[in-house]
């Protein structure tokens, strides 16, 4: 018999990870959803050790969904995005330890190429657990910044669905 005191796991079969086992407090709200998913709303971050480099964002709304992201700075080390104040506000952000920050990457289906979407990183509140992805308008970022070949074949690709 479970005692109160003990968290309740929940068990998905995920479309790209088979059964993957969580508790509540290890999911991360996106409150606003993600454009063209608002209806998603509860993530996992989860790591693949052949896949070092990126962290997919698997969504426990509907297990078939799952997003590879990455830090930026391990591809872009110059990468230097000044997050709008709606977004600190929102996500109660006091300071830089309070948060991360991580982007989208889109693999084509030939995985021939990777890019990055650097105008719209994921900011993350790491105490409270809440996201959301936030557009840098005028930014000159790109939506989809190619990642260098070498830094793709040396982290492992993530694999078209």
């Amino acid at each position: 018999m479970l005692s109160a005191m003990e968290p309740v796991q929940t068990t998905i079969e995920t479309a790209r990870f088979g059964q993957v086992t969580y508790k509540a407090d290890e999911t991360i709200a996106f409150p606003w959803g993600l454009p063209g998913f608002s209806h998603l709303r509860e993530f996992l971050a989860l790591s693949l050790a052949e896949q070092p480099s990126f962290v997919w964002l698997q969504s426990v709304d509907d297990p078939k969904i799952a997003f590879p992201a990455a830090d930026p700075w391990a591809v872009f080390p110059d990468y230097d995005p000044r997050l709008p104040g709606y977004a600190t506000e929102t996500l109660a952000i006091g300071g830089p330890e309070d948060f991360t920050i991580l982007c989208i990457v889109v693999v084509t289906k030939e995985a021939a190429e990777m890019t990055m979407n650097l105008m719209a990183p994921v900011v993350v509140n790491l105490k409270t657990r809440r996201a959301r992805q936030v557009m840098l308008d005028n930014s000159g970022y790109s939506v989809r910044e190619p990642l260098p070949r070498k830094h793709a074949e040396a982290q492992g690709t993530p694999q078209h669905a």
